[in-house]
């Protein structure tokens, strides 16, 4: 019995302390490093506004990621463009284990979800030179 009021003084301890909340924009800034580091992935896709950002020099980490945050966890979707040639189901399991892994080590959330959005191949110049020289 001791045993539950020390832990219950603990968590009340922790209460008083007050809260640590994360705008869903450091996650995703998170997210989206993490999964850039992943083998096989080329790229995120964003949206419009995001596009003419990076045409003014302005990198945005966060760019093809979406994020859900509850008071301890978090969802969140990669929009993704990967490499011509790789296992795509394997990059993105990987992807997947970076970003939960990376999110949850950094901010403590539980990451409930990652879900993965291919959008896109980046198929290399040679590749597409090749192409357009046995189809002509």
């Amino acid at each position: 019995m001791t045993e539950n009021n020390t832990i219950v003084n603990q968590e009340a301890v922790a209460e008083k302390d007050g809260k640590i909340m994360f705008a869903s924009d450091v996650v995703a800034t998170i997210a989206g490093i993490a999964v850039t580091d992943v083998k096989g992935i080329f790229s995120m896709s964003g949206n419009v506004v995001e596009g003419f950002s990076e045409m003014f020099g302005k990198k945005n980490h966060a760019k093809g990621v979406k994020v859900e945050l509850n008071d301890k966890t978090a969802a969140i979707d990669l929009n993704v463009i990967v490499e011509y040639g790789c296992r795509i189901h394997e990059v993105c399991k990987e992807a997947q284990k970076a970003v939960k892994d990376t999110v949850t080590t950094m901010t403590g959330l539980d990451v409930v979800a990652v879900n993965v959005f291919v959008q896109g191949i980046n198929i290399p110049k040679t590749e597409e030179a090749a192409e357009e020289t046995t189809q002509a």
